[in-house]
This record gives structure tokens, sequence and C-alpha cells, in this order.
């Protein structure tokens, strides 16, 4: 612990990774992590800003941010930062006005570039539609969280709130390590010669030119990669489901290595290329 009352810690390697497409490309929202509660009833804005607040104090990293100290990129953890939650009221705008622009700003508030070096890196918003309704937008930077952990924030804020509703105490078991003990470990651990032997490896498996994925398209590729991409969406009746994950199982892999897999074949089939690093 410092003299200004917070707490340096190295960053994990996936930080460092992080950090370095923060800098590199600055600006871009492309690594927020994005979340809504809908709640409908009577709602208590303290007892949900406090419960807000009471799992910040259980999780560090929604205390941390990075920075810089004596020459050094460090996690830097202050138990003072307090986490806001703006209010918008949109209950005077017409029911269709009203979900349109909920659309809107949960748009907008996802797509806001954070600032590493400034805490908190969740950033939440508070729609109010009605006397007994509202959103609660969610955002968090992917340094400190991930799909899981949002998972974990609303389960936690769901019951913290009806805690807090009734006047009972925070019943949440205390977290045994925070993510920095697991940094410190994992430096330790590879500065232990692990991460000379993986180097090692990748730059003997990815050595020589990449390849470029020669997919036909109806368009000229961009010489500057650009986040502007879609998606498609492609449903699977319960069967076959149901048998991929068999052949997961069967095979002792997860269900994104087997889609993934199935993937590189597909791609494999359109571009007859056997390499498909890029």
């Amino acid at each position: 612990m410092t003299s200004t009352g917070v707490y340096l810690f190295p960053l994990s390697y996936a930080q460092q990774r992080m950090w370095f497409l923060d800098k590199f490309v600055p600006d871009r929202a492309a690594y927020n992590i994005s979340g809504a509660v809908r709640m409908k009833g009577r709602l208590e804005r303290q007892a949900l800003v406090d419960s807000l607040r009471t799992i910040a104090r259980r999780h560090e990293t929604l205390q941390t941010s990075f920075r810089e100290v004596d020459g050094e990129l460090m996690q830097v953890i202050d138990p003072a930062v307090e986490q806001e939650v703006p209010l918008i009221d949109l209950s005077g705008l017409l029911a269709a006005e009203r979900e349109a622009e909920v659309q809107r700003l949960a748009q907008e508030v996802s797509r806001q570039p954070f600032e590493l070096h400034t805490a908190p890196l969740l950033r939440t918003t508070l729609l109010k539609l009605a006397e007994e309704e509202h959103v609660l937008l969610l955002t968090m930077h992917h340094i400190i969280s991930d799909g899981w952990s949002m998972g974990v924030l609303m389960q936690e804020l769901g019951l913290l709130y009806a805690g807090q509703l009734k006047g009972e105490p925070d019943r949440l078991p205390e977290l045994p390590i925070q993510y920095a003990d697991y940094a410190d470990w994992q430096n330790e651990y590879l500065d232990s010669g692990v991460l000379d032997e993986q180097l090692l490896y990748w730059k003997q498996k990815l050595q020589g030119p990449l390849p470029v994925l020669d997919l036909p398209t109806d368009g000229i590729r961009p010489s500057i990669q650009s986040l502007k991409g879609t998606f498609a969406e492609i449903e699977l009746d319960r069967e076959v489901t149901e048998q991929i994950r068999e052949l997961s199982q069967r095979e002792g892999v997860s269900l994104f290595m087997t889609l993934l897999a199935a993937f590189n074949v597909l791609l494999h089939r359109y571009t007859g290329q056997e390499d498909l690093r890029s």
C-alpha cells in the first residue's frame, strides 16, 4: 500500500495485451463488455447504488485503473473509488419513443471509450421509463472483466439489492483471492522460465510470412483493417446441438473448440488452404 492509500500490483499478461491494444488503437470501444437489466416494480435507487458499491468493494478490479508508476506499468487499486449511477428520465416520452431512446442510449453508452488510467472501469446508467419501470445499463472494459464476470456481477447485484430491500446484511462470502493475486502468481510462474519456452514454441510455429486467407468476396479487402464488421445468426435444431455436445465431450474439448474446428473446415472448403492462421 502506498502513502496515498492505493495498492500497486503488476498486470497479468492478458491485461498487458489489453493495455497495448488500447494504446495501439486508442479511443475505441472494441473491448467494452455491455449488459442491461430491466427492472419492474418500485425502485429504491439508493439501495441499488449501495449494492453496486458493495460489489465494487468486493471485487478489487472494479476499483482498479492502469498507469505507469516509476516507469513500470501497474494495476492501481484505489478503495476510495465510488461507483456513480446517473439517472436519465425518459418517462415523459411516448411508449414507442421510450423504447427507441433506450436502444439509442444503450448503444451510445456501450460505445463510449474508457480511459484506462481512470477508475472505475465500470460505467452504470439508470434509465427511468415509468414510475415502476427502469433499465440499468452496465459497461465494463475487458481489461477488468469478461463475459463470465458480467454474469457474476448481475447475479450478485440481484442478491445484494434484494437483501437491501429487506434490511438484511451482506451475506456474500468473502473472496479468498483477488485478480491482482492471480496476476502476481502468473508473473512469478512465467518468469521461472515457462514464458521463454512458450515464446520459443510460438516463434517456431509462426515463423515465415503469415498467409492471407483467400476467401471469395464481393468486395476488395481494405488495406487497413477496421472494426466495421457484422454478424450472421444460424439456428441449429436440438438434435444437431446435442450431437455437437456429445462429440465435444467424447473428444474431451469444449463446445467452442468443436465449433471453431468446424469453422476452419468451412474456410478450407472455400479457399482450399490448409494454413488458416489469419
